[in-house]
């Protein structure tokens, strides 16, 4: 007989006491600040998720420096984990990534872990900019406009604004990565 696995939280006030994580420290002159709301099926915030980002550099190289836990102020390496606060807001002090690879538009992947859910969700945070360039991706060109419009991020003067819906009306587009290894 089969049983319901546990779900991932909401435990993330004993393992994240912080509520922001700083890739970059916020005085770098190219920092940018991911940030947004965490909301259930109801539109309600989610004041206990927890957020992992990973993002290449602004190059679009993917990092591979080791000290994400214990930052020493000056390396980046484009990962990043943060909780949710009582308004069920999130914030990341960053870089710009650039795209990864040839033809396709640069995001930040983002992962969610939340109270009820039997397992992390996965999403892309897709940097607004060039409509044919976000068009031409292939995993945006894939989705229809409604759909896609979930996983661009809205630009500001220092800023990105990204919210995550788990559920119901304008619920985010989430990816499906089972069997990968």
């Amino acid at each position: 007989m089969t049983t319901p696995g546990q779900t991932v939280g909401p435990f993330f006030h004993l393992a994240v006491p912080h509520r922001g994580d700083e890739l970059v420290p916020p005085a770098h002159p190219d920092a940018v600040r991911l940030h947004g709301f965490v909301l259930d099926g109801k539109g309600d915030p989610v004041p206990d998720a927890m957020l992992e980002i990973w993002q290449p550099d602004p190059q679009g190289r993917v990092v591979r420096a080791g000290g994400s836990l214990r930052r020493d102020g000056w390396t980046f390496t484009g990962w990043g984990r943060t909780s949710t606060d009582s308004a069920g807001h999130y914030s990341f002090c960053t870089l710009r990534p650039g795209a990864a690879a040839p033809g396709r538009a640069p995001f930040i992947a983002v992962t969610v872990f939340a109270r009820g859910l039997t397992d992390r969700l996965f999403t892309r945070a897709y940097l607004p900019g060039d409509p044919a360039v976000l068009a031409a991706d292939p995993l945006l060109s894939g989705l229809e406009p409604d759909r896609r419009a979930t996983l661009i991020a809205t630009g500001e003067p220092r800023g990105l604004a990204f919210d995550i819906r788990l559920q119901g009306d304008r619920e985010t587009v989430f990816l499906d990565f089972r069997g990968y290894a």
